[in-house]
């Protein structure tokens, strides 16, 4: 009867959990990328006293709904930049501050790398991840998904050898980090299913297998 009873009880907790992990996991990303976003966009809130926007007359953290207010102040400026760069005279200025951004000593070489990375993923012409492959990884008879992002340096091809291509293996179940590996061209194998079903496979720890492609 025991051992029945705690059957009954591992079966109903585990159903339960399989209902609330999703409903909690969703909530802790929302709170992550909420927390992650207001650690800059507060800063946006100089011009009101901090006995107003913080906590204990000032003394303390950013009040939750300042915070709120902040991200919709930055989301509005992102918008006017926006706006601008569709007129002469706001791509002029745009391209000032490109140009004195890439003049100042070691921050030009960090502007100039955020610049090329948002440029690879923000392009309309072609997609930073092109096709989801399989490359053994960490060590060889191990597989991983991965992405290839383009094709490897050049230089790195002929110190090799072989022909190199670019792939992008990220960690999960956050997919935001990962490594950058060079594989030979020859040793990628390529998978027939989209880009988007293979990000879901690797999000969800391989819990959701990606449908399978049509014959």
């Amino acid at each position: 009867m025991e051992k029945s009873a705690l059957a009954r009880w591992r079966t109903d907790f585990f159903a339960g959990l399989a209902v609330v992990l999703p409903a909690l996991i969703s909530v802790w990303l929302v709170v992550w990328i909420f927390r992650n976003i207001s650690s800059f966009t507060d800063a946006l809130l100089f011009f009101l006293p901090r006995s107003v926007t913080h906590a204990n007359e000032g003394r303390g953290e950013v009040l939750w709904y300042w915070s709120l207010v902040a991200i919709g102040f930055a989301a509005l400026l992102i918008a006017l930049a926006g706006r601008a760069a569709k007129f002469y005279i706001g791509r002029r200025f745009i391209s000032a501050a490109d140009q004195l951004l890439l003049r100042v000593p070691l921050i030009n070489k960090i502007y100039g790398t955020v610049k090329q990375v948002n440029e690879a993923f923000a392009s309309e012409k072609k997609s930073s991840f092109k096709q989801a492959v399989l490359v053994e990884f960490p060590q060889s008879g191990h597989f991983a998904v991965g992405f290839v992002t383009g094709d490897a340096p050049a230089e790195f091809s002929r110190v090799t050898g072989v022909r190199l291509v670019n792939v992008f293996i990220p960690t999960t179940p956050n997919p935001t980090s990962g490594f950058l590996v060079m594989v030979p061209e020859s040793s990628v194998r390529k998978l027939d299913m989209p880009v988007a079903e293979a990000i879901k496979f690797t999000i969800s720890l391989g819990a959701i297998a990606p449908d399978a492609p049509p014959k």
